[in-house]
């Protein structure tokens, strides 16, 4: 007879299996959209695939001519071939208690929406040929179609965690990393985690995803705040009065996220849930655009 443990683990696998085919359905629909609008990721290199005719420039070695078809016009071409090493890059989603918060008038959840991103992110680096790892599981880095639903997989798999930042893991040297949370932890927490990673070497992009609620503080009259990890309540008789010093710290908080960031050679983007997924998929993408 199955132990208890194994049951609440069986139902928990079910419930995944149920959850995954419209998330990847969406993830796929979010990244097709944004690779209409974006070039891709190749890059002039010493592969073997052809990527593109350029016109000869004063400085190109003359064996770079390619001379069947600069005989097509009155002008020398050189023949560029596409960069074939590809990058591997490591993602990671806050899996935390407040991941899970939205508010009354939100229509999805802050985790939700980091998982969409994340799988949409991953579909759209693997179409331009790089590696996809999953930060905090065991699973090599994927290539390829099948690589995309072995990461929806793991991600389903990594479930609930309580920190606020990633823990150590194993991380290629030179590969870049995407982290996408609420990043509400302290700052000291962000930098410990995000200095981990600069020093073995790897650059990467941070993301904090926020309700709007969170955004704005729309509330007003005497409201009661329950912490989602193991903070305190807090009773606001009038949160009006607060509204300020509250965007005051938010603001604080964000641009110790930029400076941790910047110091370390990365980027930084905030996104609110009620915005479309779109426009953070293009940002983050953006920001892991190879220099040409």
């Amino acid at each position: 007879m199955p132990s208890a443990s194994a049951s609440v683990q069986a139902r928990r696998a079910e419930s995944l299996g149920e959850r995954l085919p419209p998330l990847m359905v969406a993830a796929d629909r979010v990244a097709a959209t944004v690779a209409q609008g974006v070039h891709g990721r190749r890059r002039v290199g010493t592969g073997e695939s052809f990527w593109q005719f350029r016109a000869f420039v004063q400085g190109d070695a003359i064996n770079r001519i390619d001379w069947r078809q600069s005989a097509k016009s009155d002008r020398n071409f050189i023949r560029e071939t596409e960069w074939e090493a590809a990058q591997t890059v490591c993602l990671w989603r806050d899996g935390s208690a407040s991941m899970r918060w939205k508010s009354a008038g939100a229509t999805v959840e802050k985790r939700a929406r980091a998982e969409l991103l994340l799988l949409a992110l991953a579909s759209l680096l693997l179409r331009g040929g790089e590696r996809v790892a999953l930060m905090g599981d065991a699973m090599r880095p994927v290539a390829g179609r099948s690589g995309l639903d072995r990461m929806a997989v793991a991600l389903a798999r990594t479930g609930d965690d309580d920190a606020g930042a990633p823990a150590q893991s194993a991380v290629p040297r030179h590969a870049r990393v995407v982290l996408i949370g609420d990043f509400l932890s302290p700052l000291d927490d962000v930098q410990a985690a995000v200095g981990r990673l600069a020093a073995i070497p790897v650059t990467g992009h941070l993301l904090q995803v926020l309700d709007p609620a969170e955004a704005l503080l729309p509330y007003s009259g005497r409201v009661r705040f329950r912490g989602l990890e193991k903070e305190a309540e807090t009773l606001v008789p009038r949160v009006e009065t607060v509204r300020d010093a509250y965007a005051a710290r938010l603001a604080d908080q964000q641009a110790g996220l930029a400076a941790i960031c910047a110091a370390a050679g990365w980027s930084f983007a905030v996104h609110r849930t009620d915005h479309t997924p779109e426009t953070a998929l293009l940002g983050l993408y953006s920001a892991l655009a190879p220099a040409r």
